[in-house]
């Protein structure tokens, strides 16, 4: 978000996540515990090498990844201004639907998208790329290259048996955006569970400021295979600089995104004969909506 003069410097009092100061050099704020449900933190060795750990995980990311571009769902964003009583006084929503066309071409819908009353900042491009792109984190094989991982224990979250790795890009080239936190993989499934951490680099370069919160996503196990993003929420006080004849000025935001009513997608078969249609049916999943299971969201 920025503020609606275009100028940006945030500083956070956020109520989600536990990152380290030293993490967040260009972003001030309180570290709070995340939400009940979250076990003690084991810190003995794990029972096969890290290593070992990584690579598997990563490669079942890929998997996901590549999964997760058969599946039609909803999203929906909300960001809020709230007030000095707490109460709302701007807000932004949208629902989208991600579908396919009849080809078989993906694209958005918006489905839902009532009047923005958002008064004192404003949605920026790099806000609806996080959105799209880097807000449901997933770390495939492809990518971790650019990462450094250290394991950091066992932990229980709600009923899942997680392993915690914190994750920091080991250099970030320019113009691109890396994830800065830490993550709970599923010791069964090995595939990302909760993601709690920020999106880096902040650009902090006078009137171009453009800066973003630390956030938490949490998945859901959807069709018994693959765990989708379902829930993911920031909360926090930006402290825009102000310049250029503009006051500086705090802003309390809080943002919401949901993903929900996944369904894998299958395309109409016809079967022929000689010229003659004979049947027809559809591919495996094809409309069909998938289970949920092992919720890891708050409720």
């Amino acid at each position: 978000m920025t503020s609606v003069n275009r100028k940006r410097l945030f500083s956070f009092a956020f109520a989600v996540g536990f990152l380290t100061t030293a993490a967040f050099a260009q972003v001030s704020y309180t570290a709070m515990p995340l939400d009940a449900g979250f076990g003690k933190l084991d810190t003995s060795a794990p029972s096969v090498p890290a290593q070992q750990i990584i690579d598997n995980f990563t490669a079942k990311e890929s998997q996901f990844r590549a999964a997760m571009g058969d599946y039609t769902y909803e999203r929906s964003v909300k960001v809020e201004t709230l007030d000095d009583d707490n109460k709302v006084d701007g807000q932004y929503y949208q629902v989208t639907d991600i579908t396919f066309d009849p080809s078989g071409h993906r694209y958005e819908k918006v489905v839902f998208a009532p009047e923005n009353s958002l008064v004192r900042i404003s949605m920026s491009p790099a806000d609806f790329q996080d959105i799209e792109q880097r807000l449901p984190f997933v770390l495939t094989k492809e990518d971790v290259g650019q990462y450094d991982l250290t394991y950091v224990g066992k932990q229980k979250v709600d009923e899942v048996d997680t392993y915690v790795f914190d994750v920091k890009p080991k250099v970030m080239e320019k113009n691109k955006r890396y994830f800065l936190g830490r993550i709970w993989v599923d010791q069964k499934d090995l595939q990302i569970v909760v993601t709690n951490g920020k999106n880096v680099p902040d650009d902090t370069r006078k009137g171009h400021e453009d800066l973003s919160p630390p956030f938490t996503t949490y998945r859901e196990q959807i069709d018994g295979k693959y765990w989708f993003p379902v829930y993911t929420r920031g909360e926090g006080i930006l402290h825009f600089s102000g310049g250029n004849g503009y006051m500086a000025q705090e802003v309390h935001i809080r943002e919401t995104l949901k993903y929900a009513k996944y369904k894998r997608f299958g395309s109409t078969v016809k079967i022929t004969f000689d010229g003659q249609e004979i049947g027809q049916g559809t591919t495996p999943g094809a409309g069909q909506p998938s289970p949920q299971q092992q919720p890891t969201k708050p409720q």
